[in-house]
């Protein structure tokens, strides 16, 4: 068989019928998850202390406009998201329930850099996705109510776009793991295992080695093939127990992860046959699927949604490998490193301290901290060079707003990584108040050099 033929082949076969129950026990799933995770984020009061009580917040590049609502503003938008959750767990106006969703959830995490967590840029694209799927086409309020709109069959590739979108949060978390730290040296697993030792019948094993490494590298291999077992009718159901163990220990061991290990376990759900959600939507329901007939199924979709997905495939793998395109360590520079499924990969910590400078007068300002960041906003930023120079920025327009003329921002910042000992992050000499913000290469972080 040719290319050409074989690619056809392959086009035909995701276009051919199946029960669009999947994407509706994946919509259920979806919104309760959401709606779980909304009402952990209010009874914590996450709310107050990650969006209302900062007085400075770290933008993303070329969402500047993108600022915290005020306290009244911001409960009223997670109230909004949580109802947008229920509306999608149940199918009712699931077209804009969904949409309401996507645009409030990514709203509020592109308010602060530092909150960035894979799994919420995970919560966005699926978001995004399910707008363009109909995944209200049955087991809804929406479908009960409109007959007519009822939507019992789509072609193959409408539950392969989520299949697919699993399969690169994995296997690019897995690549990220091919590195000579992880792999060979069992770090950061060996820093952070003793910290269990308090636990049951297994905590005297994490002083041990052999234990760092099986973490290390069974979490390399699972990341890596997971997905292609869990695509196999056979090897599925054992796959899927292994998913449940995995994240089940992910979840006990770094509890500081937060929802992602359950987002990951309910997720790969959708991987199981479209005949095996069917079954569990009759046995909900009570009822049985209809007979397919020619009539229930349209291959409609259009061609332009049919290339959007590809151009967003495109971009799920372009945007993880463009760290590609800079010099030096990834992990010590992290350029390209957000938005690339690098979850869990090193220990990195630092200590940043800030002088303003008057260069006609030659007064120098050493720079508090706490008075304009939270501990948290403080932690992240004096490892990341984009939010070291963000604040720096701030800071000199804070100080010129004081009668500073033309102040000059320098770092004196130290940082250690994976274990060895701290160095010397930022050049001292360089006036970060006069450094563009840019995706280009930041020259004034000083290279690393493992010595």
């Amino acid at each position: 068989m040719n290319i050409s033929a074989f690619f056809k082949a392959k086009a035909k076969h995701l276009q051919q019928p199946v029960s669009a129950a999947p994407l509706a026990t994946f919509r259920v799933l979806f919104g309760l998850m959401m709606l779980a995770g909304t009402i952990r984020f209010w009874l914590n009061g996450w709310i107050d202390d990650l969006y209302v009580k900062p007085g400075f917040y770290f933008s993303y590049m070329g969402f500047e406009w993108v600022r915290p609502l005020g306290n009244t503003g911001m409960h009223l938008l997670f109230g909004v998201m949580l109802l947008a959750t229920v509306l999608v767990a149940i199918g009712l106006f699931y077209r804009v329930a969904i949409v309401v969703f996507f645009l409030s959830f990514t709203y509020i995490e592109l308010i602060d850099v530092t909150n960035y967590l894979n799994h919420y840029y995970f919560i966005s694209l699926v978001a995004f996705l399910m707008i363009w799927l109909p995944a209200a086409g049955m087991f809804s309020v929406d479908a009960r109510l409109k007959p007519k709109q009822k939507v019992p069959y789509v072609p193959l590739w409408m539950v392969g776009i989520i299949r697919l979108q699993l399969g690169v949060v994995y296997f690019f978390a897995g690549l990220a793991k091919l590195n000579v730290d992880w792999m060979l040296d069992a770090i950061p697993m060996k820093i952070w295992l003793p910290a269990k030792s308090h636990l049951p019948i297994v905590g005297e094993l994490m002083y041990k080695d052999w234990v760092a490494y099986f973490f290390s590298w069974f979490g390399a291999v699972y990341d890596l093939f997971i997905v292609f077992f869990m695509a196999n009718h056979r090897s599925r159901p054992w796959a899927f127990i292994v998913v449940i163990g995995f994240h089940v220990c992910t979840a006990i061991f770094f509890p500081s992860i937060g929802m992602f290990p359950y987002v990951m376990m309910l997720s790969s759900l959708v991987f199981f046959s479209s005949v095996t959600h069917q079954k569990v939507i009759d046995f909900i329901a009570g009822n049985k699927a209809d007979t397919l007939t020619s009539h229930d199924y349209k291959a409609n979709a259009s061609s332009g949604l049919k290339w959007m997905f590809m151009a967003y495939l495109v971009l799920q793998v372009i945007v993880p490998l463009r760290f590609l395109a800079y010099p030096d360590s990834l992990f010590w520079n992290e350029e390209g490193y957000r938005f690339s499924w690098r979850v869990m990969l090193m220990e990195k910590s630092g200590n940043t301290f800030f002088y303003v400078k008057e260069p006609s007068t030659g007064k120098t300002f050493e720079v508090n901290n706490s008075e304009f960041l939270t501990p948290l906003q403080d932690k992240m930023m004096s490892t990341q060079p984009d939010m070291i120079l963000r604040y720096a920025h701030y800071l000199a327009s804070v100080y010129q707003k004081r009668g500073i003329k033309q102040p000059a921002v320098y770092a004196d910042c130290y940082v250690t990584l994976n274990g060895r000992r701290s160095r010397q992050f930022i050049d001292t000499t360089v006036n970060l108040a006069s450094q563009p913000l840019s995706w280009q290469h930041y020259n004034w972080v000083l290279p690393y050099n493992l010595k």
